[in-house]
């Protein structure tokens, strides 16, 4: 499997740090990540070039990088005062968005890929307090002692950015179960698909991401519906579909497809709306 565009569920870093690197370079760009090409490297550029529609479907991640910069830096603004990133591949956040310099900010992966971090970023200085943080977050030990060193440095918030479409619900519900037993951690900022997403995304790229051990399964048909008995509500759901018409990064004849979906049912054109989106969680008491 060693010719294989993937060969592991991390590979997905340097595929969307490409697309970042993609984004960063245009004279228009909508965020700007100076570090995305050096990370991606010639893996991530190979990857693109190898996948099926891989660069012509760049626009839902530079989405999202995009708006959750927006929510980021707008909480921090708020009074977020320590940012838990899980599995941050090679999110550059922590040092390229204005952040405050207290901010506590840790980027938690598995071993290879914060030594990988730690190569790439050597001469980077971040804006803020910022530590990467070994741990395997499927081990509950390991998860325990990360969310131990939020301690009473809140109001926090926990980032889970292009994670939980790997993991099983199963796993997903023990994280948030986790998560919410410390109460420092006010919000949770992910991204969601649906079964429909899924299904679309799989036709594209299943042989590949099998060939990595990194199946898509998360994807509840109703996120409210799955976290609330957990104890967190959506605060703030944002449609990649809208978000992508206002920040004109969307697909080609989006407005032909805008108009053609007013044609469907309310019920139906609300689940194609959130059918892929970013979505603020609030703690809430179980």
């Amino acid at each position: 499997m060693n010719d294989a565009p993937l060969r592991h569920v991390s590979d997905t870093a340097l595929w969307v740090a490409m697309y970042r690197a993609f984004e960063s370079e245009r004279p228009d760009a909508i965020f700007r990540d100076p570090y995305a090409r050096r990370l991606a490297g010639e893996r991530g550029a190979e990857i693109v070039r190898s996948l099926p529609r891989a660069r012509s479907l760049a626009w839902p991640m530079v989405v999202r990088t995009a708006v959750m910069n927006e929510i980021i830096l707008r909480h921090v603004g708020l009074g977020v005062r320590t940012v838990v990133n899980f599995a941050a591949g090679l999110d550059t956040r922590a040092y390229r968005l204005a952040l405050p310099a207290e901010l506590r900010w840790f980027d938690v992966d598995l071993p290879d890929m914060i030594a990988y971090r730690r190569e790439h970023l050597a001469e980077a200085r971040p804006t803020c307090a910022h530590e990467d943080v070994v741990a395997n977050l499927a081990d509950s030990a390991e998860r325990a002692a990360v969310l131990a060193r939020v301690g009473g440095a809140g109001p926090a918030m926990v980032i889970t950015e292009g994670l939980l479409v790997y993991l099983t619900s199963e796993q997903v519900t023990a994280i948030a179960r986790h998560v919410h037993t410390v109460p420092a951690v006010r919000w949770w900022l992910t991204d969601l698909a649906t079964p429909l997403l899924l299904q679309l995304l799989r036709r594209n790229w299943q042989p590949q991401l099998a060939a990595a051990n990194a199946p898509m399964q998360f994807a509840p048909a109703d996120g409210r519906a799955f976290f609330a008995p957990l104890g967190w509500r959506e605060a703030e759901f944002r449609s990649v579909w809208d978000e992508s018409r206002r920040l004109k990064r969307t697909v080609r004849l989006a407005w032909l497809w805008h108009w053609l979906g007013r044609l469907r049912s309310k019920p139906v054109r609300e689940a194609y709306r959130r059918m892929s989106g970013i979505v603020l969680l609030e703690r809430e008491p179980v």
